[in-house]
């Protein structure tokens, strides 16, 4: 078991990280002011049909409407095929109408429904319209799909309704663990169709788990050593969570009470910088760039200062391999989704090409989101999707430069605030201070005196020492300064 789960609270963000043989592989954070939508289920409102784009959109409480095409409709089957109608036969403006969110509001857009509901547990995935038993794709083993499909329809009784997921967790679950599950999705299930017919529209009816039970569920896998979690408050629950729902991770889970900070300790806030930067070096000499637009993100390979150990051919094949890896871990630490453009080095040589291509699909293989690859174009460049449910490690921490006009990033005074939070909790252990003095830029300062004031007056108390503030004028936003008197 080589792979640990490291979890991180502040009363103002949860932050996640999956360590594997000493490498951050995942990289989550959630916040509480701007808590994700993806799962959620509501009842919402018809407010307008598109029949020309075969969509809607519907009202559930948002800032925004969401957007519900055609394709995401659930609709009957015939002959196992789904039937095919225009969306002005399904929906009419005005209606009620039952929706789970499958994407976050990203950008301009609102969140992206389906009228497809499907209720995640630990070991199975419930869907209530269904009737078909399916098997999780990372499960390979042919023998393997069929004993447990097989032991799911032994443990459902005839009068069960609905169909299931099978998730990799089933594996080694006993038919024990599987009831639980069963029985624990079916009261969920019941829970929201009963509030669905007294509720009002635009009203949420069920919320996913938060990022740190969600870790529970979704992250954990036989290979698992430990789960650190630096809050007890939340270890406590979290530890009642598993010991319902999730008695395998018994053992497993344990409190981090150290000096030092979770994440510091293990390396993780320096990733999260790496993973902000444009250029990422390889151990090789060569260098990535990454560019993400709204419409897409594109990788650009350079051999940089490696040089080849036998030829030119050699050179470039040995720095794309190297790439391949690499990237395949960025796409994951940085969340980034939609289309996806990789400009390797150019390969003239079709079996070089070929074992790049094999190398890249398996190291996707670790991603839990869906991918497609459709290989080389013929200009050489490598086309890929991710499915993008959630917005980007950039677009959560960064926001666009108004110094540059655009063309870069720069943390947001959010961001710098809750890092000079942290680094006050730091000082405050290592040295007896008699006061704090902030030194930051007047966007900082400001947020600090407004929406982030009840943090900073809860830290105060904490550490039990007075903290003061002074707008530095010639600080850009990113620029602070932790003062000890």
């Amino acid at each position: 078991m080589n792979k640990e789960i490291l979890v991180s609270i502040t009363p103002q963000e949860t932050r996640v990280a999956v360590i594997e043989q000493g490498l951050v592989q995942e990289l989550h954070i959630e916040r509480t002011s701007s808590l994700g939508k993806v799962g959620n289920i509501y009842k919402g409102r018809v407010i307008r049909l598109l029949p020309g784009m075969q969509s809607a959109f519907i009202d559930i409480g948002l800032e925004r409407a969401a957007f519900l095409h055609v394709a995401d409709i659930w609709r009957e089957r015939q002959n196992g095929v789904p039937i095919d109608k225009p969306i002005e036969k399904f929906l009419h403006e005005g209606e009620s109408v039952l929706v789970q969110v499958i994407k976050d509001p990203i950008s301009t857009k609102g969140a992206r429904l389906s009228t497809q509901i499907s209720i995640a547990g630990s070991m199975l995935v419930y869907l209530p319209q269904e009737s078909n038993i399916s098997i999780s794709q990372r499960i390979e083993d042919e023998s393997e799909r069929k004993l447990l499909k097989e032991k799911l329809q032994q443990i459902l009784s005839s009068d069960e309704t609905g169909g299931y997921i099978l998730r990799t967790m089933a594996e080694t679950a006993s038919e024990q663990d599987l009831r639980a599950d069963i029985q624990y999705l079916g009261k969920q299930w019941l829970n929201i169709h009963e509030k669905f017919l007294i509720a009002t529209s635009a009203t949420l009816l069920y919320q996913d788990l938060n990022l740190s039970f969600r870790a529970l569920r979704d992250f954990v896998t036989d290979d698992t050593a430990r789960i650190l979690v630096d809050s007890r408050e939340t270890f406590q629950k979290m530890d009642i969570f598993s010991d319902e729902y999730m008695v395998n991770v018994k053992g497993r889970l344990e409190y981090y009470a150290g000096e030092r900070p979770l994440f510091d300790l293990h390396g993780v806030e320096d990733e999260i910088q790496r993973s902000l930067a444009r250029r990422v070096n390889l151990k090789s000499g060569g260098y990535l760039i990454f560019d993400q637009t709204e419409a897409l993100t594109t990788i650009d390979v350079n051999t940089g200062g490696f040089v080849g150990i036998r030829n030119f051919d050699d050179t470039i094949f040995k720095a794309n391999l190297e790439a391949a890896k690499i990237i395949a871990r960025q796409l994951r630490l940085r969340n980034l989704g939609g289309i996806i453009i990789i400009d390797f080095i150019d390969m003239g040589n079709e079996v070089h090409r070929n074992s790049v291509l094999v190398e890249f699909k398996k190291a996707l293989l670790k991603d839990r989101t869906r991918i497609t690859v459709d290989g080389f174009t013929a200009l050489g460049l490598l086309e890929m999707t991710r499915k993008r449910t959630r917005e980007s490690l950039a677009h959560i921490l960064c926001e666009p430069c108004s110094t540059c006009q655009g063309r870069g990033e720069v943390r947001t005074a959010q961001t710098i605030c809750y890092e000079i939070l942290r680094e006050l909790l730091i000082e405050s252990r290592q040295f007896d201070a008699q006061e704090f003095r902030i030194l930051a830029s007047q966007q900082v300062i400001d947020l600090f005196l407004d929406e982030e004031s009840e943090r900073l007056a809860q830290l105060g108390n904490f550490i039990e020492k007075p903290i003061s503030l002074q707008v530095e004028t010639t600080y850009g936003q990113e620029q602070y300064d932790v003062i000890l008197t």
